[in-house]
């Protein structure tokens, strides 16, 4: 990559996805909403490639040799041939890391998640975090988290997540609202932390939320970009005449990065059951559940996001499987305020699903969003009063 000759202040900000996508969905809005302010903005990504993602118009994107994890443990990291990676693999992307870094030049570098989480990935960051640090000009360095952290497994390690903080880290941006979750219910070290957390609110992108051409009045049943949704397809199919919306048109949203199999068998199901449309994950998901009349979906962060704001009737199911938990709190917390209806995946059957589609119908549409949802166009002023 040459040096930019543009006089715009550059952002890198570097995004590791490993199991679903909305790492990389929620990092590319941010990135969109600074680039509308004027700034220049260089992406980059560590995992797979994501047809879903849309337009980047204006941006700089890198992609580094893609990785995943083995499974929702997080604990082993493949390569593009589904691999374990080894040391000249970390190699390999700590020199493409730096190479990014001293080519752009950006004042400020944000890093999503990581410190807080994606630890594996530490072995290519701490490196080049050190680099950053000892640079000339030293650019502002941040941390990009969403709302609710996974619940920790081991708590010792919240250590070096603060030694890592006041070794490299000038602050944390937290999308979300101290109002609905403080940051210290899911890290509770927080008060530990040096740096500034600075809340923006909830991260959406207003514009992609414009009506489309499929998905009125339909059931949309979706599950991320990941390959944890057969289960709930399943039990959607399953669902259907025993809930009132048996008349509607359900449509099941299936990620590509479900295997052959388990796609073709879904779809043989469907092809039995009249009004039920098996399709791919689409980059106008977001419009689609602006005319919907449901949505039944897990409850990560992006999805959950984008249907408060289209004002959808929602069932959501939080993904359970590894550690994790965060989306379990997520959803219990909007049952709680009366916008989303939650089931426990521990829970789902196609009766438990009928019944919770049951009750969401009828519910009248929400009037308004019940969070902050402006947090793109917040992080990005922000940020430009945290230039150096």
């Amino acid at each position: 990559m040459t040096k930019p000759n543009s006089p715009l202040p550059r952002i890198l900000i570097y995004v590791q996805h490993l199991l679903g996508v909305g790492h990389l969905h929620r990092i590319a809005a941010i990135a969109r909403a600074l680039a509308k302010q004027d700034f220049a903005v260089l992406l980059v990504s560590g995992g797979y490639p994501d047809p879903t993602l849309g337009r980047l118009d204006g941006i700089r994107f890198a992609q580094l040799p893609p990785a995943r994890a083995a499974d929702a443990s997080f604990r082993i990291v493949l390569d593009e041939a589904g691999q374990q990676v080894d040391e000249a693999w970390w190699d390999k992307r700590r020199a493409a890391l730096f190479s990014l870094f001293d080519d752009w030049r950006p004042a400020i570098v944000i890093t999503e998640l990581f410190p807080y989480a994606r630890r594996p990935m530490r072995h290519e960051l701490l490196p080049w975090l050190a680099h950053i640090r000892s640079s000339q000009p030293r650019p502002l360095v941040l941390s990009s988290v969403r709302d609710i952290l996974v619940d920790r497994t081991k708590p010792e390690r919240d250590l070096d997540v603060l030694n890592w903080l006041d070794s490299y880290y000038d602050g944390t941006l937290v999308h979300g609202d101290p109002a609905f979750i403080p940051f210290e219910q899911t890290f509770p070290l927080a008060h530990r932390i040096s740096t500034p957390l600075h809340y923006t609110g909830y991260i959406v992108e207003h514009e992609d939320l414009l009506p489309t051409s499929a998905g009125r009045d339909e059931v949309l049943v979706s599950a991320g970009g990941g390959a944890v949704g057969m289960p709930l397809f399943n039990a959607a199919i399953a669902a259907r005449p025993l809930s009132q919306a048996a008349g509607l048109t359900w449509r099941l949203l299936v990620s590509r990065n479900e295997s052959d199999a388990d796609v073709a068998a879904l779809r043989a199901e469907a092809a039995g059951q009249p009004g039920v449309i098996v399709d791919w994950a689409r980059p106008d998901f977001p419009g689609m559940l602006r005319q919907c009349r449901l949505s039944i979906s897990k409850a990560g962060y992006n999805t959950v996001m984008e249907t408060l704001a289209a004002r959808a009737r929602a069932v959501v199911v939080p993904f359970s499987g590894g550690d994790e938990t965060e989306q379990a709190l997520r959803a219990d917390l909007l049952a709680q305020r009366g916008a989303v209806q939650a089931l426990r995946e521990s829970d789902l059957s196609p009766a438990n699903l009928a019944q919770a589609v049951d009750r969401a119908l009828a519910l009248p549409l929400p009037e308004k969003p019940v969070l902050d949802l402006n947090g793109a166009a917040n992080t990005a002023a922000l940020l430009r009063r945290l230039l150096p």
